[in-house]
């Protein structure tokens, strides 16, 4: 289930890249990447509403990292993550929790580089500074922008979302032009490419939207 919507196993399997043919494949013949995906679905179908991730990039490759971060962006229960990664924190979460040793923790409302940027522009601070603080800087820098902290969070996702749109739809039209795709796969890739041009028009327009609020 995603966002209150039911979801059947298959189309699960379809969300992390195994269609309808590959679902019916053996187990031993999958590939690493594969085998990854396939052990992601078995706990996700599970529907469970916290999640605790420990460097979950660490192992992935690449396809299977988009997947996830895919399913992550929509993920409508509590997440916790443990990483090194700051590109994928920076797209996945909202929150720190910033470990300062001695057993402190700060509570830090915003991602990676929201936390790098709020240290780099603080004066030398005592460090049990109240959480207000930093939450104050945080809505100064997005009232700049004209948007809400969240309208700001949206923005960004979209850019990143209209980014990886673009890519698909120009592999895709590369294949055709290539002449790459089978001839019982032909309708299939049209129908494919068209739900791409549609989402990415949705996406441009309320791209363009938010944009409007910055001016």
């Amino acid at each position: 289930m995603t966002k209150g919507k039911i979801i059947s196993a298959s189309q699960l399997l379809e969300r992390f890249l195994f269609d309808a043919k590959k679902q019916y494949d053996f187990v031993e013949k999958l590939s690493g990447g594969e085998l990854k995906r396939l052990y992601l679905c078995t706990v996700l179908i599970q529907n469970p509403n916290f999640l605790i991730l420990d460097e979950p990039t660490n192992d992935l490759d690449i396809v299977t990292l988009n997947v996830l971060e895919s399913f992550l962006l929509d993920y409508p229960g509590c997440l916790l993550v443990v990483s090194h990664d700051r590109y994928f924190m920076d797209k996945i979460v909202d929150h720190l929790f910033v470990f300062r040793g001695e057993g402190e923790i700060e509570d830090f409302p915003g991602n990676y580089s929201d936390f790098r940027a709020y240290e780099d522009s603080a004066e030398p601070k005592v460090l049990n500074s109240v959480s207000t603080e930093k939450t104050n800087w945080k809505e100064k820098q997005t009232a700049s922008t004209g948007l809400s902290f969240n309208e700001q969070k949206e923005f960004n996702k979209i850019e990143k979302e209209i980014k990886d749109l673009e890519y698909n739809k120009k592999q895709i039209e590369q294949e055709f032009a290539d002449g790459k795709v089978a001839d019982d796969k032909i309708e299939a890739k049209a129908n494919e490419l068209q739900k791409i041009i549609q989402s990415l028009e949705e996406k441009e327009e309320r791209w363009f939207e938010l944009s409007s609020k910055m001016e």
